[in-house]
C-alpha cells in the first residue's frame, strides 16, 4: 500500500462530466482536489455515450442528406458508400481523443491531482485506491464528490453478451454497420441509434413494450417522429417484447396478444435503461446511505446523510443528464468552499437527437393544469418558418405554453431541425421568470429557425388579447 496522502481538502470519485467540472471548480476556489477515475477522463458521456452517439448521429445525417439530396439538384448515382472502420477511426481520434486531452488540459492547469485507479471507502474519512498500474494507495481527505454515474441495465430476459447483443457503449464500437438491426427498447438512446443506423444502411427494427416510444415525452411530437420513422424504413413494434436473447440470426419478439413473430437481426441492442453505479465503492464503510433504487440521495447542495460527503449526477437522481450532472459538481464544489450555492435552478431542459430533434423544457400543458395553472398552448409549424425550408427540414413544430392570468412563460415542447440549440433560449426565459410578451417583444434574427419560437410567443400574445376583447 502507498503511503497516505494528508491535507487533501476535496477527493472527487469519478471523471464524467459531473465529477470533472466538480474538481475543475473546488480547484478555481482555493481547494487542493484529488479526482480518482479508473477509465479515461470525461466518463461514459464522452467517451462511450453522448460524444460517440452524437458523432455517429452526425455521419448518418451526413449520408441521409446527400442520399436524397435529389429534390435540391444533389445528384447521387448509386449510393454513397460509407468506410465504417475510417468513420470509427475519425470518432475516436479526431472527437473524443480530442476531448479528452482537452479534460487532461483543464485538471492539469487547476493543479488537480488525477489518480486513475478504483476507489473504495475505508471510513467516512479515507480511501484506498486499487491503482491501475498495480498497487494500492491511500487517502484521507475533509470532503468527497461521489460522481461515478450509472451503467446500462443488462436484463435477464435479454442478457447482454457483449458481441452480437449489446448495451449503447458497444452499439457505438461496432466495427462495421449491421445489414440487420434489432433495438430493445424505445428509449432515447435506442431511438438516437436505431435512426443513426438506418441512415447508414441497416434495416432497423425497434421493439417497445409501452404504447409509445420515448414513454413520457408528449405524444404531439412522438406523432412527428413515428411519420419519419416510416419514410426511413425503421420498423416499430409496440406493445411488445423481445426475450430470449439471439438465437439462430432470430429474436422471438411477442406482442400484447401474444402473438409471436421472428425478427432476423444480426446485432441487437439492449437498451431497457440505466441504474446508478457504485458497486465497490463501500458506501457503507462510509455511513452513506442509498434508497430503495439504488440511489444515493442529496439535499439542495448535493450532501448525502454524511454531512461532509456529497453526490452528483446519475448515481443521486433517475433524471441522467450530463449537463445536470455538470451543475450539480459545480454546487457540491461551491458548497465544500463555503459559498451559498443550491441546485435552484428552476427547470433543466432535455433533447433527444432523433430525426427530427427534440426539446423540451418546463411544463406541459397537462403539467400547468395539475399546479393549477390557466395554461393556454400555441403552436407554429417550421413549415412556416423560412430557414426550415432553405434547409429541406420543415418537419416538426415549437409549441409553447403560458399562464392565461399572469402571462408566464411556463415550459415549451419542439420537434424540428436543430431545436437542441433552440431550447436554450426557453430555458433562460424560464430561469429568469420571464413574460410570454417577452419573448414576443424581442427581435429575432431573420431568417433563422429561432423565429418559430417568435411566432409561436406572437400567436399567444394575439389569442389572449382576442379572447380579452370578446
Amino acid at each position: 500500500m502507498g503511503s497516505i496522502k494528508t491535507g487533501t481538502d476535496v477527493v472527487v470519485i469519478g471523471a464524467g462530466p459531473g465529477g470533472y467540472v466538480a474538481a475543475q471548480r473546488a480547484a478555481q476556489l482555493g481547494l487542493d482536489v484529488t479526482l480518482v477515475e479508473s477509465e479515461e477522463l470525461g466518463g461514459t458521456c464522452l467517451n462511450h455515450g453522448c460524444i460517440p452517439s452524437k458523432a455517429l448521429i452526425s455521419v448518418g445525417d451526413l449520408v441521409h442528406k446527400v442520399n436524397n439530396g435529389s429534390d435540391r439538384g444533389i445528384v447521387v448515382k448509386g449510393s454513397v458508400e460509407v468506410d465504417f472502420a475510417k468513420t470509427q477511426e475519425w470518432k475516436q481520434s479526431k472527437v473524443i481523443k480530442r476531448l479528452t486531452t482537452g479534460v487532461a488540459s483543464l485538471m492539469k492547469a487547476a493543479q488537480v491531482e488525477v489518480v486513475k485507479g478504483r476507489a473504495r471507502f475505508t471510513d467516512a474519512h479515507s480511501l484506498e485506491v486499487e491503482l491501475n498500474d498495480g498497487g494500492t494507495a491511500a487517502y484521507s481527505f475533509k470532503h468527497a464528490i461521489i460522481a461515478t454515474g450509472s451503467r446500462a441495465i443488462n436484463p435477464p430476459f435479454f442478457p447482454i453478451d457483449g458481441e452480437n447483443v449489446v448495451d449503447a457503449r458497444g452499439a457505438l464500437a461496432f466495427t462495421a454497420v449491421p445489414a440487420r438491426f434489432l433495438v430493445v427498447g424505445g428509449g432515447y438512446i435506442g431511438v438516437e441509434l436505431g435512426i443513426a443506423y438506418a441512415k447508414l444502411g441497416s434495416k432497423v427494427t425497434i421493439v417497445e413494450a409501452t404504447g409509445q416510444l420515448l414513454p413520457g415525452t408528449d405524444p404531439d411530437l412522438i406523432n412527428v417522429l413515428m411519420r419519419r420513422l416510416r419514410r426511413l424504413g425503421v420498423t416499430v413494434l409496440l406493445n411488445a417484447k423481445a426475450s430470449g436473447g439471439l438465437q439462430n440470426g432470430k429474436v422471438r419478439v411477442e406482442d400484447a396478444e401474444g402473438k409471436v413473430q421472428e425478427i432476423e437481426a444480426d446485432k441487437v441492442l439492449v437498451s431497457v435503461g440505466r441504474r446508478p453505479y457504485h458497486e465497490g465503492l463501500q458506501l457503507e464503510k462510509a455511513g452513506v446511505r442509498v434508497d430503495e433504487k439504488g440511489f444515493i440521495p442529496v439535499d439542495e447542495q448535493m450532501r448525502t446523510n454524511v454531512s461532509h460527503i456529497y453526490a452528483i449526477g446519475d448515481v443521486c437522481s433517475p433524471v441522467m443528464l450530463a449537463h445536470k450532472a455538470s451543475a450539480q459538481g459545480r454546487v457540491a464544489a461551491e458548497a465544500i468552499a463555503g459559498l451559498k450555492s443550491a441546485a435552484d435552478w428552476q427547470t433543466v431542459p432535455a433533447v433527444i437527437f432523433t430525426d427530427p430533434e427534440i426539446a423540451y423544457v418546463g411544463l406541459t400543458e397537462a403539467q400547468a393544469r395539475e399546479k393549477g395553472y390557466d395554461p393556454v398552448v400555441s403552436r407554429y409549424n417550421f413549415a412556416a418558418v423560412g430557414r426550415a425550408l432553405t434547409m429541406g427540414e420543415s418537419d416538426g413544430f415549437v409549441k409553447l405554453v403560458g399562464d392565461r392570468k399572469s402571462g408566464l412563460l411556463l415550459g415549451a415542447q419542439m420537434i424540428g431541425p436543430e431545436v437542441s440549440e433552440l431550447i436554450g433560449e426557453v430555458t433562460l426565459a424560464l430561469e429568469m421568470g420571464a413574460l410570454m410578451e417577452d419573448v414576443a417583444l424581442t427581435p429575432h434574427y431573420h431568417p433563422t429557425l429561432s423565429e418559430g419560437i417568435l411566432e409561436a410567443a406572437l400567436s399567444w400574445v394575439h389569442d389572449i388579447e382576442k379572447a380579452g376583447r370578446k
